[in-house]
């Protein structure tokens, strides 16, 4: 229904008039309501699912699973040694480097999962294995409890330090194939040759030590592990 408006002896008459069809009804604008609503919750969820698309493509800052720890320990003569370990807890690694007085830098690996110690010496062509023992897990552990509190520097004091000797038998004839280890023992040591050894009690008089390795832990432990080739 729309207005009209006549000329009536010269003045102007409101009337009706009709121009076929109805005027809108309230009815008749929900459509048009729900039109656009509908329009704006599109346009919102794909608005929230490029944001939730960007997020994800945004390179994340990673937590370091390795964390360098520097210990520095008097040797035999009173002078002092310096030697790295990192610190692996999500694989459950522990790597020393351990640098000789001739500059000569050996490798010893703790494999906590898998239970095993290879030792990686400098001067030498070969990757000797053994496996761990209770004393062994204790060490190890005090690094990686130290390790948890975000301490990497430690020095340990001559009059403070525990010293021991161990003597490990090279078992010649059980040389072992590199593809049966697992990473990182494969890496470690591919291109040398690897033996198992055993802790022995001493080489005796017939026997003689062919290297030794230092390595001291944060629990004021220094151990010195001597290697030496066991009869065949």
């Amino acid at each position: 229904m729309v207005k009209c408006w006549k000329l009536s002896d010269g003045s102007l008459e409101e009337a009706q008039c009709t121009d076929g069809g109805s005027a809108a009804s309230p009815q008749s604008r929900f459509p048009h309501r729900a039109f656009w609503f509908s329009l704006s919750a599109s346009l919102l969820l794909v608005i929230i699912a490029l944001s939730v698309t960007m997020h994800l493509r945004l390179p994340k800052a990673h937590p370091r699973s390795s964390q360098i720890v520097r210990i520095t320990a008097p040797d035999q003569t009173g002078a002092l040694i310096n030697q790295s370990a990192v610190v692996d807890q999500k694989n459950d690694l522990v790597t020393f480097s351990v640098t000789s007085p001739a500059n000569q830098t050996s490798t010893v690996l703790f494999d906590i999962k898998n239970g095993l110690i290879c030792y990686k010496p400098e001067d030498q062509l070969s990757c000797l294995l053994r496996r761990m023992e209770k004393s062994d897990y204790d060490n190890v552990h005090s690094i990686l409890q130290e390790s948890t509190h975000k301490q990497s520097q430690f020095l340990l004091l001559g009059n403070e330090t525990q010293r021991q000797t161990e003597f490990l038998g090279v078992l010649a004839a059980t040389q072992v194939d590199v593809s049966t280890l697992e990473e990182p023992l494969q890496s470690l040591c591919q291109d040398r040759s690897i033996h198992w050894t055993r802790r022995a009690e001493g080489p005796g008089k017939q026997r003689l030590v062919y290297f030794c390795i230092d390595i001291c832990f944060p629990s004021n432990i220094c151990v010195s592990v001597c290697f030496y080739y066991l009869p065949e």
